[in-house]
Protein backbone atom coordinates (compact mmCIF):
# COMPACT_ATOMS: atom_id res chain seq x y z
CA UNK A 1 0.00 0.00 0.00
CA UNK A 2 0.95 3.83 -0.51
CA UNK A 3 -0.45 5.57 3.08
CA UNK A 4 -0.33 4.06 6.29
CA UNK A 5 -3.06 5.65 8.51
CA UNK A 6 -1.39 7.52 11.84
CA UNK A 7 -3.50 7.65 15.15
CA UNK A 8 -3.41 11.45 15.52
CA UNK A 9 -6.30 14.14 16.29
CA UNK A 10 -6.20 16.10 12.95
CA UNK A 11 -8.07 18.70 14.71
CA UNK A 12 -5.38 19.43 17.41
CA UNK A 13 -2.68 21.45 15.10
CA UNK A 14 -0.11 21.69 17.21
CA UNK A 15 0.11 17.77 17.65
CA UNK A 16 -0.02 17.56 14.35
CA UNK A 17 3.23 20.15 13.60
CA UNK A 18 5.28 18.25 16.48
CA UNK A 19 4.61 14.84 14.54
CA UNK A 20 5.77 16.11 11.34
CA UNK A 21 8.66 17.71 13.22
CA UNK A 22 9.34 14.16 14.80
CA UNK A 23 8.44 12.00 11.57
CA UNK A 24 10.81 14.83 8.99
CA UNK A 25 7.76 15.27 6.71
CA UNK A 26 8.72 17.52 4.30
CA UNK A 27 5.32 17.80 2.72
CA UNK A 28 1.52 18.02 4.17
CA UNK A 29 -1.41 17.82 1.86
CA UNK A 30 -4.43 19.14 4.37
CA UNK A 31 -7.71 17.67 4.06
CA UNK A 32 -10.17 18.50 5.60
CA UNK A 33 -11.85 21.84 6.59
CA UNK A 34 -11.79 22.18 10.62
CA UNK A 35 -7.71 21.81 10.55
CA UNK A 36 -7.41 24.22 8.17
CA UNK A 37 -9.67 26.61 9.82
CA UNK A 38 -8.23 25.81 13.03
CA UNK A 39 -4.75 26.85 11.31
CA UNK A 40 -2.90 23.57 11.30
CA UNK A 41 -1.53 24.76 8.41
CA UNK A 42 0.11 27.63 10.42
CA UNK A 43 1.75 25.03 12.58
CA UNK A 44 2.70 23.08 10.21
CA UNK A 45 4.72 25.52 8.39
CA UNK A 46 6.35 27.37 11.48
CA UNK A 47 7.87 23.64 12.14
CA UNK A 48 9.37 23.76 8.49
CA UNK A 49 7.21 21.61 6.70
CA UNK A 50 5.96 22.15 3.49
CA UNK A 51 2.41 22.70 3.35
CA UNK A 52 -0.71 22.43 0.52
CA UNK A 53 -3.36 23.93 2.29
CA UNK A 54 -3.95 28.34 3.40
CA UNK A 55 -3.65 29.92 6.34
CA UNK A 56 -5.97 30.00 8.73
CA UNK A 57 -6.96 33.64 7.98
CA UNK A 58 -7.47 32.33 4.33
CA UNK A 59 -9.57 29.45 4.97
CA UNK A 60 -12.55 32.09 6.27
CA UNK A 61 -13.11 31.59 3.16
CA UNK A 62 -14.30 28.06 4.26
CA UNK A 63 -15.35 28.80 7.24
CA UNK A 64 -17.10 31.48 7.43
CA UNK A 65 -20.08 32.10 4.49
CA UNK A 66 -20.69 35.06 6.34
CA UNK A 67 -17.31 36.33 5.82
CA UNK A 68 -17.22 34.58 2.35
CA UNK A 69 -20.21 36.71 1.11
CA UNK A 70 -19.08 39.69 2.34
CA UNK A 71 -15.55 39.13 0.95
CA UNK A 72 -17.77 38.61 -2.54
CA UNK A 73 -19.66 42.00 -2.32
CA UNK A 74 -16.45 43.74 -1.92
CA UNK A 75 -14.68 42.15 -4.57
CA UNK A 76 -17.60 42.00 -7.26
CA UNK A 77 -17.24 38.57 -7.42
CA UNK A 78 -20.57 37.38 -8.50
CA UNK A 79 -22.89 35.18 -6.08
CA UNK A 80 -26.65 35.51 -5.11
CA UNK A 81 -28.14 38.31 -2.78
CA UNK A 82 -28.20 37.74 0.72
CA UNK A 83 -28.31 38.89 4.33
CA UNK A 84 -26.82 37.92 7.70
CA UNK A 85 -27.87 37.74 10.73
CA UNK A 86 -25.68 37.56 13.89
CA UNK A 87 -27.97 35.49 16.45
CA UNK A 88 -25.54 34.07 18.90
CA UNK A 89 -26.16 34.26 22.67
CA UNK A 90 -30.26 33.80 21.99
CA UNK A 91 -30.54 37.17 20.36
CA UNK A 92 -34.09 37.08 19.83
CA UNK A 93 -34.38 40.09 18.30
CA UNK A 94 -32.08 39.38 15.37
CA UNK A 95 -33.49 35.84 15.41
CA UNK A 96 -37.52 37.80 15.14
CA UNK A 97 -35.63 39.79 12.34
CA UNK A 98 -34.11 36.54 10.40
CA UNK A 99 -38.02 35.19 10.93
CA UNK A 100 -39.62 38.37 9.67
CA UNK A 101 -36.63 38.47 6.34
CA UNK A 102 -37.58 34.90 5.50
CA UNK A 103 -41.65 36.26 4.93
CA UNK A 104 -40.53 38.90 3.21
CA UNK A 105 -38.69 37.10 0.83
CA UNK A 106 -41.29 33.90 -0.16
CA UNK A 107 -39.84 30.65 -1.09
CA UNK A 108 -37.88 29.29 -2.45
CA UNK A 109 -34.77 30.55 -0.47
CA UNK A 110 -32.01 29.16 1.16
CA UNK A 111 -30.60 28.87 5.05
CA UNK A 112 -27.22 28.37 5.72
CA UNK A 113 -25.25 28.29 9.16
CA UNK A 114 -22.84 30.60 8.57
CA UNK A 115 -19.87 28.27 10.24
CA UNK A 116 -18.23 24.03 9.55
CA UNK A 117 -21.31 22.15 9.92
CA UNK A 118 -19.57 19.02 8.00
CA UNK A 119 -21.15 19.48 4.38
CA UNK A 120 -25.19 19.74 6.47
CA UNK A 121 -25.61 23.23 7.14
CA UNK A 122 -27.20 24.31 4.09
CA UNK A 123 -30.88 23.86 3.73
CA UNK A 124 -32.56 24.56 0.39
CA UNK A 125 -35.81 25.49 0.84
CA UNK A 126 -38.87 25.13 -1.52
CA UNK A 127 -41.87 26.73 0.89
CA UNK A 128 -41.75 29.59 3.86
CA UNK A 129 -42.63 26.48 5.93
CA UNK A 130 -39.48 24.96 5.40
CA UNK A 131 -37.12 28.02 5.86
CA UNK A 132 -38.66 29.24 9.25
CA UNK A 133 -38.00 25.36 10.23
CA UNK A 134 -34.53 25.60 8.98
CA UNK A 135 -33.93 28.57 11.01
CA UNK A 136 -35.35 27.34 13.84
CA UNK A 137 -32.63 24.60 13.99
CA UNK A 138 -29.76 26.80 12.93
CA UNK A 139 -29.86 29.72 15.16
CA UNK A 140 -32.49 28.74 18.17
CA UNK A 141 -31.94 24.56 18.65
CA UNK A 142 -28.72 25.04 18.17
CA UNK A 143 -28.44 21.93 16.00
CA UNK A 144 -25.07 22.85 14.34
CA UNK A 145 -23.45 24.28 17.99
CA UNK A 146 -21.35 28.08 17.39
CA UNK A 147 -21.45 27.19 13.70
CA UNK A 148 -25.17 28.89 14.02
CA UNK A 149 -24.14 31.97 15.35
CA UNK A 150 -24.58 34.01 12.11
CA UNK A 151 -27.32 32.47 9.89
CA UNK A 152 -26.67 33.17 5.86
CA UNK A 153 -30.22 33.45 4.15
CA UNK A 154 -29.57 33.69 0.25
CA UNK A 155 -31.74 34.08 -2.94
CA UNK A 156 -32.32 30.22 -4.56
CA UNK A 157 -30.12 30.21 -7.97
CA UNK A 158 -31.44 28.46 -10.92
CA UNK A 159 -29.07 27.30 -13.05
CA UNK A 160 -26.48 23.69 -12.79
CA UNK A 161 -23.40 23.39 -10.70
CA UNK A 162 -20.08 23.03 -11.35
CA UNK A 163 -16.94 23.03 -9.83
CA UNK A 164 -13.61 25.03 -10.69
CA UNK A 165 -10.54 23.81 -8.68
CA UNK A 166 -7.06 25.98 -8.56
CA UNK A 167 -4.01 24.99 -7.81
CA UNK A 168 -2.21 28.26 -6.28
CA UNK A 169 1.33 28.90 -4.42
CA UNK A 170 0.01 32.74 -3.31
CA UNK A 171 1.04 34.33 -6.63
CA UNK A 172 0.33 32.38 -9.35
CA UNK A 173 -2.75 29.83 -10.14
CA UNK A 174 -3.38 26.92 -12.43
CA UNK A 175 -6.63 25.57 -13.48
CA UNK A 176 -7.43 21.93 -13.49
CA UNK A 177 -10.28 19.99 -14.97
CA UNK A 178 -14.12 21.34 -13.96
CA UNK A 179 -15.65 18.69 -12.30
CA UNK A 180 -19.46 17.97 -11.34
CA UNK A 181 -20.71 16.20 -8.48
CA UNK A 182 -23.88 15.25 -7.30
CA UNK A 183 -24.93 15.58 -3.26
CA UNK A 184 -28.23 14.50 -2.77
CA UNK A 185 -28.66 10.70 -1.65
CA UNK A 186 -31.23 9.67 -3.61
CA UNK A 187 -32.02 8.70 -7.38
CA UNK A 188 -32.55 11.36 -9.34
CA UNK A 189 -30.99 13.93 -6.64
CA UNK A 190 -33.85 13.35 -4.34
CA UNK A 191 -33.33 12.85 -0.40
CA UNK A 192 -31.29 14.52 2.35
CA UNK A 193 -28.16 15.94 1.07
CA UNK A 194 -24.46 14.24 1.65
CA UNK A 195 -20.94 14.84 1.47
CA UNK A 196 -21.17 13.85 -2.24
CA UNK A 197 -22.55 10.61 -3.90
CA UNK A 198 -20.56 10.47 -6.92
CA UNK A 199 -18.58 12.85 -9.41
CA UNK A 200 -16.71 13.43 -12.69
CA UNK A 201 -14.56 15.61 -14.71
CA UNK A 202 -14.60 17.43 -17.15
CA UNK A 203 -18.17 18.17 -16.96
CA UNK A 204 -19.72 19.01 -20.02
CA UNK A 205 -21.97 21.13 -18.76
CA UNK A 206 -18.79 24.17 -18.79
CA UNK A 207 -17.83 25.05 -21.74
CA UNK A 208 -14.24 26.31 -22.64
CA UNK A 209 -15.57 30.01 -22.59
CA UNK A 210 -17.36 30.12 -19.53
CA UNK A 211 -14.61 28.83 -17.90
CA UNK A 212 -11.99 31.21 -18.76
CA UNK A 213 -15.05 34.03 -17.35
CA UNK A 214 -15.22 31.94 -13.96
CA UNK A 215 -11.27 32.51 -13.88
CA UNK A 216 -11.55 36.34 -14.97
CA UNK A 217 -14.80 37.10 -12.45
CA UNK A 218 -13.93 34.57 -9.62
CA UNK A 219 -10.94 32.71 -9.32
CA UNK A 220 -8.33 35.95 -10.01
CA UNK A 221 -10.14 38.35 -8.12
CA UNK A 222 -10.27 35.69 -5.14
CA UNK A 223 -6.94 35.53 -5.20
CA UNK A 224 -6.02 39.04 -5.81
CA UNK A 225 -8.54 40.10 -3.17
CA UNK A 226 -7.13 37.48 -0.14
CA UNK A 227 -3.62 39.17 -1.31
CA UNK A 228 -4.71 42.59 -0.15
CA UNK A 229 -5.69 41.52 2.75
CA UNK A 230 -2.01 40.35 3.46
CA UNK A 231 -3.37 36.43 3.48
CA UNK A 232 -2.04 35.36 0.20
CA UNK A 233 -3.64 31.77 -0.57
CA UNK A 234 -1.52 28.63 -0.89
CA UNK A 235 -3.36 25.51 -1.63
CA UNK A 236 -6.59 24.36 -3.52
CA UNK A 237 -9.16 26.66 -3.66
CA UNK A 238 -11.97 24.90 -4.89
CA UNK A 239 -15.26 27.65 -6.64
CA UNK A 240 -18.54 25.78 -6.33
CA UNK A 241 -20.47 27.67 -8.64
CA UNK A 242 -24.13 28.08 -9.93
CA UNK A 243 -24.35 28.22 -13.95
CA UNK A 244 -27.36 30.60 -14.05
CA UNK A 245 -28.73 32.50 -17.04
CA UNK A 246 -26.86 36.03 -15.84
CA UNK A 247 -23.34 33.79 -16.10
CA UNK A 248 -21.38 31.74 -13.92
CA UNK A 249 -22.17 32.60 -9.49
CA UNK A 250 -20.15 31.33 -6.79
CA UNK A 251 -22.14 29.09 -4.05
CA UNK A 252 -19.68 28.39 -1.56
CA UNK A 253 -15.62 28.16 -1.36
CA UNK A 254 -13.86 25.38 -0.06
CA UNK A 255 -10.49 25.65 0.61
CA UNK A 256 -9.51 21.75 0.27
CA UNK A 257 -10.10 19.42 -2.39
CA UNK A 258 -13.58 18.51 -2.65
CA UNK A 259 -14.13 14.62 -1.90
CA UNK A 260 -15.18 13.14 -4.32
CA UNK A 261 -14.30 15.94 -7.09
CA UNK A 262 -10.53 15.19 -5.75
CA UNK A 263 -10.67 11.49 -7.05
CA UNK A 264 -11.81 12.52 -11.04
CA UNK A 265 -9.82 15.52 -10.92
CA UNK A 266 -6.37 14.35 -9.66
CA UNK A 267 -6.09 11.46 -12.37
CA UNK A 268 -6.52 13.77 -14.90
CA UNK A 269 -4.08 16.01 -13.61
CA UNK A 270 -0.40 15.26 -15.50
CA UNK A 271 3.14 14.67 -13.93
CA UNK A 272 3.76 13.56 -11.43
CA UNK A 273 1.65 14.78 -7.70
CA UNK A 274 3.96 14.95 -5.07
CA UNK A 275 6.22 17.10 -7.28
CA UNK A 276 3.63 19.98 -8.35
CA UNK A 277 2.45 19.55 -4.46
CA UNK A 278 6.15 20.37 -3.80
CA UNK A 279 6.53 23.32 -6.12
CA UNK A 280 2.78 24.51 -4.81
CA UNK A 281 4.63 24.87 -1.31
CA UNK A 282 7.41 26.22 -1.90
CA UNK A 283 6.15 28.97 -4.09
CA UNK A 284 7.19 27.29 -7.30
CA UNK A 285 4.53 26.39 -9.09
CA UNK A 286 5.61 28.33 -12.40
CA UNK A 287 8.14 26.45 -12.79
CA UNK A 288 5.73 22.99 -13.36
CA UNK A 289 4.07 23.12 -16.71
CA UNK A 290 0.62 21.32 -16.15
CA UNK A 291 -2.04 20.04 -18.29
CA UNK A 292 -5.04 17.77 -17.61
CA UNK A 293 -4.96 14.20 -20.14
CA UNK A 294 -7.89 13.94 -22.14
CA UNK A 295 -10.27 11.67 -21.92
CA UNK A 296 -12.63 11.81 -18.64
CA UNK A 297 -12.81 10.12 -14.65
CA UNK A 298 -15.67 9.12 -13.09
CA UNK A 299 -16.05 8.10 -9.11
CA UNK A 300 -18.94 6.08 -7.66
CA UNK A 301 -19.67 6.41 -3.87
CA UNK A 302 -20.32 3.59 -2.12
CA UNK A 303 -22.07 4.36 1.39
CA UNK A 304 -23.66 2.61 4.65
CA UNK A 305 -27.16 2.16 4.65
CA UNK A 306 -28.54 4.92 6.51
CA UNK A 307 -26.69 7.50 5.71
CA UNK A 308 -26.61 10.57 6.15
CA UNK A 309 -28.27 10.20 9.45
CA UNK A 310 -27.91 6.89 11.23
CA UNK A 311 -25.48 3.79 10.20
CA UNK A 312 -24.05 1.04 11.53
CA UNK A 313 -19.90 0.79 11.45
CA UNK A 314 -17.50 -2.37 11.53
CA UNK A 315 -19.11 -4.32 8.74
CA UNK A 316 -17.02 -6.42 6.58
CA UNK A 317 -15.96 -5.40 3.08
CA UNK A 318 -15.36 -7.64 0.59
CA UNK A 319 -14.02 -7.16 -3.31
CA UNK A 320 -12.07 -4.28 -3.36
CA UNK A 321 -8.82 -6.23 -4.83
CA UNK A 322 -11.15 -7.40 -7.53
CA UNK A 323 -12.62 -4.13 -8.57
CA UNK A 324 -9.18 -2.98 -8.31
CA UNK A 325 -8.40 -5.28 -10.77
CA UNK A 326 -10.23 -3.65 -13.69
CA UNK A 327 -8.26 -1.54 -16.00
CA UNK A 328 -7.92 2.51 -15.17
CA UNK A 329 -9.37 1.63 -11.82
CA UNK A 330 -8.91 2.66 -8.34
CA UNK A 331 -10.93 2.38 -5.29
CA UNK A 332 -10.48 5.49 -2.51
CA UNK A 333 -11.01 4.68 0.97
CA UNK A 334 -12.73 7.11 3.28
CA UNK A 335 -14.78 5.33 5.89
CA UNK A 336 -12.79 2.41 6.26
CA UNK A 337 -10.88 0.72 8.79
CA UNK A 338 -8.88 -2.72 9.75
CA UNK A 339 -9.90 -4.62 12.55
CA UNK A 340 -6.92 -6.49 15.12
CA UNK A 341 -7.25 -9.52 12.54
CA UNK A 342 -6.65 -7.51 9.52
CA UNK A 343 -10.27 -7.63 7.81
CA UNK A 344 -11.35 -4.94 6.15
CA UNK A 345 -14.75 -2.96 7.72
CA UNK A 346 -16.92 -0.19 7.02
CA UNK A 347 -15.77 2.93 9.38
CA UNK A 348 -17.47 5.94 8.08
CA UNK A 349 -20.84 6.91 6.22
CA UNK A 350 -19.22 7.13 2.91
CA UNK A 351 -17.12 4.23 2.54
CA UNK A 352 -15.46 3.60 -0.72
CA UNK A 353 -14.61 6.19 -3.83
CA UNK A 354 -14.70 3.87 -6.62
CA UNK A 355 -12.97 5.88 -9.46
CA UNK A 356 -12.75 4.82 -13.32
CA UNK A 357 -11.16 6.73 -16.06
CA UNK A 358 -11.74 6.15 -20.07
CA UNK A 359 -11.79 7.67 -23.24
CA UNK A 360 -15.28 9.40 -22.69
CA UNK A 361 -17.96 9.80 -19.86
CA UNK A 362 -19.98 7.09 -20.65
CA UNK A 363 -16.92 4.38 -20.48
CA UNK A 364 -15.94 5.83 -17.24
CA UNK A 365 -19.25 5.70 -15.34
CA UNK A 366 -19.51 2.25 -17.27
CA UNK A 367 -16.49 1.01 -15.81
CA UNK A 368 -17.08 2.06 -12.57
CA UNK A 369 -20.36 1.15 -11.87
CA UNK A 370 -18.83 -2.65 -13.02
CA UNK A 371 -15.93 -2.52 -10.41
CA UNK A 372 -18.46 -1.16 -8.39
CA UNK A 373 -20.37 -3.95 -8.07
CA UNK A 374 -17.91 -6.43 -7.57
CA UNK A 375 -17.32 -4.83 -3.49
CA UNK A 376 -19.94 -6.10 -1.06
CA UNK A 377 -20.38 -4.72 2.07
CA UNK A 378 -24.35 -5.66 3.66
CA UNK A 379 -26.14 -2.49 3.57
CA UNK A 380 -24.51 -1.26 0.75
CA UNK A 381 -25.77 2.31 -0.98
CA UNK A 382 -25.11 3.83 -4.24
CA UNK A 383 -26.63 6.25 -6.95
CA UNK A 384 -26.87 4.75 -10.04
Amino acid sequence: RHATRVDLDATDAAAVADFAEEQNVDLAVVGPEQPLVDGVSDHLRSAGVGVVGPSAEAARLEGSKAFAKSFMSEHGIPTASHRTFTVEDGDEEAYEAARRFLTEQGAPVVVKASGLAGGKGAFVCSTEEEAQDALRQVARERRFGDAGDRVVIEECMDGVEASVFALTDGERYALMAPAQDHKRIGEGGTGPNTGGMGAYAPTPVLTERQLRRVEREVVAPTLEGMAERGAPYQGVLYCGLMLTDEGPKVVEYNCRLGDPEAQVVLPLLSGDLVEVFDKLASGRLGQMPMHTFGGAAACVVLASEGYPTDYETGVPIEGVEEAEAEADVTVFHAGTARTPDGRLVTDGGRVLGVTAQGPGLEAALDTAYRAADKIQFEGKTYRR
